[in-house]
């Protein structure tokens, strides 16, 4: 598919996309969970955005890893249709086991105009795949691609657990080698482990937000190109929820009142129709 017909190109593209991630003075990547919230990171300086697939997934109901592939894409695409700026979308595992699998899936994303997409090494169904098929897998996603940034995840320290450095740096070696434009091991929460990430591999690193991670000024001296948050944001706005639905429920109390200023303001400034 010719890059000059897509419709990413309206909305920043790929290539605007690749040159904010420079190490050492990492992209700020919130992760909106729909329209709204898109549109109001984009207002408040957002440069770019991504799509997170457990806050996806609640405005469903469901949790991280029930979305299907034809609701990621298409929620994706309404994200991109929404702002003016760079989108990427967390498409998961790729949402199939084998690489033809995830060669259709980026090849659907690219379709819909996304900046870039990132395929992680795990799957609900099998857990972590084998270094060998994994990097098989990054392979056929980054042939897919066609010049979108395409960012392989290595998932132990997130998803299963277990907190092998070694194989972590070893998985994004191998992505590296498979092409991948960025790498990403979320979970990692030490700073050392992030420089001797950043210090292995010769791409762009992302890193998720974290506790005790540290600030984004050591990020960047660390090296990072990407702070991304996950479902942070989405389980932030859950948390101003619960604790308002409390307020009303349990106390009787109309505090929540005094704190929607802010928001309605934003909302106002996000939503103004677009010129």
């Amino acid at each position: 598919m010719s890059g000059v017909d897509r419709p990413g190109t309206l909305h920043g593209g790929a290539e605007a996309f690749r040159a904010l991630h420079v190490p050492g003075r990492p992209l700020l990547l919130p992760n909106p969970w729909d329209v709204g919230s898109a549109r109001i990171l984009v207002s408040l300086g957002f440069r770019a955005l991504a799509t997170t697939s457990s806050g996806h997934a609640a405005t469903f109901g469901r949790m991280d890893g029930d979305v299907t592939r034809d609701e990621a894409l298409a929620h994706a695409a309404q994200l991109v249709e929404a702002v003016d700026v760079p989108v990427s979308a967390d498409l998961e595992s790729g949402f199939g086991e084998d690489p033809a699998a995830v060669y259709d899936t980026v090849t659907a994303a690219v379709s819909i105009g996304l900046a870039g997409c990132s395929i992680e090494d795990y799957s609900g169904d099998t857990g972590r795949y084998e270094i060998a098929a994994a990097a098989d897998r990054v392979a056929a996603a980054v042939a897919a691609a066609e010049g979108i940034v395409l960012t392989a995840r290595a998932e132990n320290f997130f998803r299963e657990r277990e907190p092998d450095l070694g194989d972590t740096i070893a998985r994004l070696q191998a992505y590296q080698d498979a092409g991948a434009d960025v790498l990403y091991a979320p979970g990692l929460a030490d700073l050392g482990d992030v420089r001797r990430v950043v210090a292995a591999v010769d791409r762009p690193v992302n890193v998720l937000a974290w506790p005790g991670l540290g600030s984004i000024a050591e990020l960047a001296e660390a090296g990072v190109a990407r702070v991304s948050v996950g479902g942070a944001f989405a389980y932030a706005a859950m948390e101003a929820l619960v604790r308002a639905g409390r307020e009303l429920l349990d106390d009787g109390s109309l505090g929540f009142l005094d704190r929607i200023a802010d928001g309605r303001r934003q909302a106002r400034t996000a939503f103004a129709p677009r010129r």
